[in-house]
């Protein structure tokens, strides 16, 4: 891989992803709708010069057309607010796919657990039954059958599917990711789910390092992969290292149902949240097997040293 776009690339996965691609010389463009948050990417990064920063609106394909020529893959890191998921998410795909039909562009998609529905083994292979039960879930099923529809036949593509996330670049995008920031800034702190119950998060570098090992491999493209984290870890211990790491110790307070249907009165966005605590409460742990049997080892930053770090990241940002 020479070159590559990134849809998105001021998220959490993005911005990670677009570390990755630049760490390895591959000729990256970073696109995204915010030239102030595009810049500070490039600042983060050295302002190497095989980066290229692009302004625009994915859901114009013509937008991503224009910044993309010579491109040969690219990643589909955009999302849409939960509260609008239902009706965005599908036509967003879908600009994005006609853009790379139009170029020939291999695609990335970017994508969670929730397809999966609720856990019916141990640990979840990419065969594991899509019974969504959740609208969520259902939406973001919809959103695979559209990309491998035959009208896409032309495009390859793959999707990769994270557990919840945490990492340098990650904030607001993930659960998690917002209670670091908070810690790491002095502030009191939400957790959103059980804190008790150990669950499944991946460290964003390491999730890139397998994003794009498997984007430069033509045998990977028309799967779905699952890009598991180190482990399991319960919130409390999430807490305990993170309040280590930044020396501050305010309250971090757990968020349930009742919790998020309050806040959710005044920010839409956290009420839609409750109908995937499920997953907080039964969580669905990925399997690596199909990864490490084609690809290889599995990159695993351990907790203590993937949460230093990253709140680290963050007391520099603050």
């Amino acid at each position: 891989m020479k070159k590559a776009i990134v849809l998105g690339a001021t998220g959490g996965t993005g911005a990670a992803i677009t570390a990755e691609l630049v760490q390895r010389g591959v000729e990256t463009v970073a696109f995204g709708r915010s030239r102030a948050k595009l810049e500070q990417l490039a600042r983060q990064l050295g302002n190497p010069g095989h980066l290229r920063l692009s302004t625009g609106d994915a859901f114009r394909p013509g937008d991503v057309a224009a910044v993309a020529g010579g491109a040969e893959v690219l990643f589909h890191c955009a999302n849409v607010p939960y509260n609008e998921m239902a009706q965005k998410l599908v036509p967003l795909g879908e600009s994005v796919m006609e853009a790379a039909k139009g170029l020939n562009l291999k695609v990335v998609a970017v994508d969670g657990i929730y397809p999966y529905g609720r856990r019916q083994m141990k640990e979840v292979t990419e065969e594991h039954p899509k019974q969504p039960h959740t609208r969520k879930g259902k939406t973001r099923l919809a959103f695979e059958r559209m990309l491998f529809e035959e009208r896409w036949d032309s495009v390859q593509k793959m999707i990769v599917r994270l557990p919840d996330y945490y990492g340098p670049t990650a904030n607001d995008a993930s659960y998690l990711g917002s209670t670091l920031a908070a810690i790491a800034a002095g502030k009191t702190a939400f957790f959103i789910g059980n804190m008790r119950v150990p669950r499944e998060y991946v460290y964003l570098p390491d999730a890139a390092k397998m994003i794009v090992e498997l984007a430069g491999r033509d045998d990977a493209y028309g799967e779905n992969w699952n890009i598991p984290g180190a482990g399991i870890i319960s919130g409390k211990e999430i807490v305990r290292i993170a309040q280590k790491a930044s020396g501050a110790a305010k309250p971090v307070i757990p968020l349930g149902r009742a919790g998020l249907s309050l806040l959710g009165l005044f920010q839409p966005v956290m009420k839609e949240i409750v109908e995937m605590l499920y997953l907080t409460e039964e969580p669905l742990t990925l399997s690596g097997e199909k990864y490490r049997k084609r690809i290889g080892p599995i990159p695993a930053t351990g907790f203590e040293q993937g949460i230093s770090e990253t709140i680290r990241a963050w007391m520099k940002v603050k």
